[in-house]
């Protein structure tokens, strides 16, 4: 990213709108903005065989995983506004289980790019089925979507729910059941 190309367009952005980029509290913010832009948008770079670092074991464990609650970050692609929530992530290993902390990250490689929440949802599912070949993989992203809710409709409380659910998470009701319900509870 060319940080100084950055700032200048968030400098004629401020300057369109009405204000001054020499005002004192507006002359770092074009730099301020572009760092980050950049910050906020690192998922491009992001490569899963680098965030998994071989962290994938053979393990006959064949019950369901899950890591909940997973604090999300993203920028809507429609308007350049921050959407946020939780993402819960379960599979049921196929002989392969995944380093728990590689789950968080493969969400922020996703969520840490211009974004719908419909596909980050699907992508996350996709990976965690590419590279460990489970029995069955569900994800499910709650959102809070600010396009929603400082512009446009203004619906403050409003939560837009996705899944993603493959293999038995899709074929069988009550493996889909199961992890809905395990998500639903609250932390202790």
């Amino acid at each position: 990213m060319d940080l100084n190309l950055v700032a200048s367009n968030v400098k004629t952005i401020l300057e369109q709108i009405g204000e001054d980029p020499e005002r004192e509290g507006l002359q770092k913010t074009p730099e301020r903005v572009a760092k980050a832009y950049q910050f906020l948008t690192q998922g491009y770079q992001k490569n899963i065989d680098e965030i998994l670092n071989g962290a994938i074991f053979k393990e006959e464990y064949d019950e369901m995983v899950i890591v909940k609650d997973i604090d999300f970050y993203s920028m809507c692609e429609h308007h350049l506004l921050p959407f946020y929530g939780k993402v819960h992530v379960a599979y049921i290993p196929n002989g392969k289980i995944v380093g728990l902390s590689k789950i968080p990250r493969i969400v922020d490689a996703f969520a840490r790019r211009l974004q719908i929440q419909e596909r980050m949802t699907r992508q996350i599912a996709d990976v965690i089925d590419e590279y460990l070949s489970p029995i069955g993989v569900g994800v499910v992203v709650e959102g809070y979507h600010m396009c929603m809710m400082m512009r446009g409709v203004e619906k403050q409380n409003s939560i837009t729910t996705t899944s993603a659910m493959l293999g038995v998470f899709n074929n069988e009701a009550s493996t889909r059941s199961e992890f809905l319900n395990l998500t639903s509870y609250k932390r202790i």
